[in-house]
């Protein structure tokens, strides 16, 4: 059987035969050969630059940098000898004088006596003898081994620790702190022991307080302040009623309570 070149006009001519050879079908298959070769080429010619290219800037990388390191060694070379001066006088540096020698004790070489020579005080009291006795020892005459400097114990003060810093309260936490009975119950609290201050009632002002507070990880209420006031005397009857409030429900975080910041509004409406 013959050899079939599928690129071939004729063989592009037998499949379209009897057929519409004008349809873009046709040509593309007339041409087809000459369209992969092309890629194909251009392909090669592409991939041929970009092993060069590569090769090429590793080339120029590696000849400017040895380029650099002659032209430093070079530069080093040519730095002028250090100029030696004669006769040059040596400076006198005065320093200061060597601190004062503090005192240390005598070391006594032991002196051996008969035993009638020795009496009670100077004999030595055994460590049974020792613990019976019951005296205290004074700081008072004890003083240190510098005898110019020297201070008294008794005057040193003991350095006062620093205070543990205090928690941050946390603004959201997984659990919020609340009110024991919910938020009907705290309205209700607000409503029975709130007493709208009388100068605000004759001058007919009206509106919101916005009270932030902290409730501790013991749920106490704790560092009331009025975010937003409509009127001083609004302000502190808000802060009144608040801190009258029993223990919430402590806000907890990963399970263990925590102090929580609380905003709470309080409202003053005439009726």
């Amino acid at each position: 059987m013959a050899k079939i070149d599928l690129n071939s006009e004729a063989w592009c001519n037998l499949v379209f035969e009897h057929k519409n050879k004008d349809y873009g079908a046709y040509r593309l298959r007339l041409t087809s050969g000459r369209r992969h070769a092309a890629a194909m080429l251009i392909i090669i010619i592409l991939t041929i630059l970009v092993i060069g290219g590569t090769y090429v800037a590793k080339m120029v990388n590696e000849s400017l940098s040895k380029r650099e390191e002659m032209v430093e060694v070079t530069t080093l070379a040519k730095l002028p000898p250090a100029e030696k001066k004669e006769n040059e006088e040596v400076k006198k540096i005065d320093l200061p004088p060597p601190p004062a020698l503090k005192s240390s004790i005598k070391f006594t070489p032991p002196v051996i006596k008969k035993d009638e020579e020795v009496s009670d005080v100077d004999e030595i009291k055994s460590q049974d003898e020792l613990l019976a006795v019951k005296t205290a020892i004074s700081i008072e005459n004890i003083v240190g081994t510098d005898e110019v400097h020297g201070k008294d114990i008794a005057e040193v003060r003991e350095v006062a620790q620093e205070a543990p810093k205090e928690e941050e309260p946390f603004t959201v936490v997984e659990q919020m702190p609340q009110y024991p009975g919910g938020e009907k119950a705290m309205m209700k609290f607000i409503y029975d022991h709130i007493v709208y201050p009388p100068i605000v009632l004759e001058n007919g002002i009206q509106g919101k307080v916005t009270v932030r507070f902290v409730v501790s990880r013991t749920g106490s209420i704790e560092k009331v302040e009025v975010l937003k006031s409509i009127d001083p005397e609004c302000s502190k009857e808000a802060i009144r009623v608040i801190k009258l409030m029993p223990k919430w429900i402590p806000g907890k975080q990963n399970g263990t309570p925590v102090p929580v910041y609380f905003i709470l509004p309080v409202v003053f409406r005439l009726e």
